[in-house]
């Protein structure tokens, strides 16, 4: 059977979702406490690979699991063909570090896949325009001024395109570099996240597409703080997706700052 687990994450403890040979990584941990409990190796495939140091308040993830193949190995569940998906994770959350967060876990179709599956994912990026101790694990402060409505001006013509070669990471094992972003919008979030945080002059870029290409995000929101900072206009933005070529866009921001928040199915 093929189940779901939803999940969230703080990254800045890891190197990223996925395994990695000379640093953890959330799949590298979230493995080994499946592994533990339903005492088989158990591998998981995530929704998306988010980077080092970017958190994900929903993640979702996919393993199978079968009956046992003897008469009395013990299983997470009460039943030897389904698992007892509240106990799993009950114990899922005892066994995991701190940092990482079950909030379910669900039976699915066989055929459901968390990454391919998907129809939609969505991410938030922040950026604070004011030093703030409190937010600097999860916020990117920015010193300068930022013309948020010119910003916003030229993000509403990622909707325009479909390829994003500007915006990936070059030499990766990706296929195609099309993608189709329905949503991308700055917002205001006021002076503080949380109480206690007053002070804090904190924007929120969200943006959702079927799929991102790896460092896609940050490499985008990297180009709207430039066309912020007055150094480019939105027409020159536009001439950036249209050129194909990395080296034309801006510098990826720091992944501290990003959050996966929601997927799609």
């Amino acid at each position: 059977m093929r189940y779901f687990i939803i999940f969230s994450y703080d990254g800045t403890n890891y190197h990223g979702w996925q395994k990695q040979p000379n640093g953890v990584s959330v799949q590298e941990v979230l493995e080994k406490a499946l592994s533990t409990l339903l005492r088989r190796p158990t591998e998981v495939v995530g929704a998306g690979r988010t980077d080092a140091g970017v958190h994900a308040s929903m993640m979702v993830a996919h393993f199978d699991h079968s009956a046992p193949a003897a008469e009395g190995e013990a299983a997470a569940g009460t039943d030897a063909s389904a698992l007892d998906c509240a106990q799993l994770t009950y114990k899922l959350n005892k066994l995991l570090p701190h940092d990482v967060a079950v909030k379910s876990v669900s039976p699915v179709a066989d055929d459901m896949h968390a990454r391919f599956s998907a129809r939609a994912r969505t991410y938030y990026y922040y950026i604070r325009t004011r030093k703030d101790p409190y937010l600097r694990h999860y916020s990117w402060f920015v010193p300068f001024t930022l013309d948020f409505a010119l910003m916003n001006e030229a993000a509403k013509h990622l909707l325009d395109y479909t390829d994003f070669t500007s915006f990936s990471k070059v030499n990766t094992d990706t296929k195609t570099n099309l993608c189709t972003i329905t949503k991308a919008l700055w917002t205001h979030q006021g002076g503080a996240l949380s109480p206690g945080m007053e002070g804090s002059d904190v924007w929120r870029f969200e943006i959702t597409a079927n799929r991102f290409l790896r460092n896609m995000v940050r490499a985008i929101v990297g180009t709207l703080v430039e066309v912020g900072r007055g150094r480019m206009s939105v027409a020159e933005f536009c001439r950036v997706i249209e050129q194909k070529n990395r080296c034309s866009a801006g510098e990826s921001v720091p992944g501290n700052a990003l959050f996966l928040v929601k997927v799609d199915y």
